[in-house]
């Protein structure tokens, strides 16, 4: 797995707040490098425009213009294997079924700890190292 001070990692979420605190969550971790995206239409054109930058997303299912779940479909189809994090109050099976047939690499359930957090980023790119 690569060193976390070595990694960008591109957050999308729609409310300033939310991306704010992940971002200074990551920070804490010591990630190298924190993007932030407003919706998945931005993420996407962020990834397309710049291949290859993003280690890791972070994204939020429900957004305005282009939900996450959308953004991840639409990343994945044009070929990004970028390890992609949904998060979500969505804790329902179908929901996490629905994600991960999507593309998603992991699904954390809003709220969620720190703790578990860092272990699903751990994990998505430990994941990512092997392939």
């Amino acid at each position: 797995m690569p060193n976390l001070a070595q990694i960008t990692v591109l957050i999308v979420d729609d409310q300033n707040a939310a991306r704010s605190l992940l971002k200074k969550i990551l920070t804490d971790m010591c990630v190298g490098q924190v993007l932030e995206a407003v919706n998945g239409r931005d993420a996407l054109s962020l990834v397309e425009s710049v291949p290859n930058m993003v280690d890791l997303i972070i994204c939020d299912w429900n957004m305005p213009e282009m939900t996450g779940l959308e953004f991840i479909t639409k990343m994945r189809a044009a070929g990004m294997t970028i390890p992609a994090i949904m998060t979500t109050g969505r804790a329902d099976r179908e929901s996490v079924l629905t994600a991960r047939d999507a593309g998603v690499s992991s699904y954390l359930a809003k709220p969620f700890s720190l703790t578990q957090l860092e272990a699903k980023i751990r994990v998505a790119l430990a994941r990512k190292a092997a392939e």
